[in-house]
């Protein structure tokens, strides 16, 4: 299945991040997953199975993933946080609208999303004992969109305030790029993503030329 917005997300409406917490009467197991909102739309905060110790996997847009029909790259990010000891995997994303082909993205960022996706992730992170792990996984992807730097940035404020670590895994792009989970075996190992602000910040300085 493909997923092509109908329309860019300032028109489709979006709810707040409070209440897409709201549960609708969608038929998945809860006690399994988290998934915000709890119904398919144009956009989504949060999918990914519970657990304690989590392992979150940062893309740039959710596809058309739902619980129990994971796209293979939810699959293989799921694969891999269980090989490196995570109990539980979260996919999240950089910007929240839904595209399967992210050059089907909108062109110009909805502050509206962003700040909601935000209020989201600051949410999920306070949601464990200990601040959860934060895979960056987004490939060359975050070349589609002069945003989605400046996106990044924003979560990496809200990670530290939390006292999340970044990670990669697979070899990073000449360009300094995280590998996309998708090609990557489920026993890749996850190494510390030290530079993570630098390299945002040299992508945004390129956005601008």
């Amino acid at each position: 299945m493909r997923h092509i917005p109908s329309s860019d997300t300032v028109h489709a409406g979006v709810l707040s991040f409070e209440e897409a917490l709201i549960p609708s009467a969608a038929d998945f197991d809860r006690r399994r997953w988290i998934y915000v909102p709890d119904h398919y739309s144009e956009y989504r905060y949060i999918l990914g199975t519970r657990g304690t110790h989590p392992l979150v996997c940062i893309g740039i847009n959710p596809s058309t993933a739902i619980p129990d029909r994971l796209d293979n790259t939810l699959k293989s990010a799921e694969r891999i946080a269980l090989h490196n000891g995570y109990d539980s995997f979260v996919m999240f994303n950089v910007y929240a609208q839904r595209a399967t082909d992210p050059d089907d993205m909108e062109k110009e960022l909805n502050p509206v999303l962003h700040r909601e996706n935000m209020k989201a992730f600051d949410w999920l992170l306070s949601q464990f004992p200990a601040p959860p792990d934060l895979w960056a996984a987004w490939g060359s992807i975050i070349e589609k969109r002069p945003y989605l730097p400046g996106c990044v940035l924003d979560m990496a404020a809200v990670g530290s305030r939390h006292g999340s670590r970044w990670f990669t895994a697979g070899p990073r792009s000449k360009a300094g790029h995280p590998h996309h989970p998708l090609y990557l075996k489920k026993d890749s190992p996850l190494d510390p993503f030290t530079d993570l602000t630098d390299y945002l910040h040299s992508l945004e300085k390129g956005t601008r030329r």
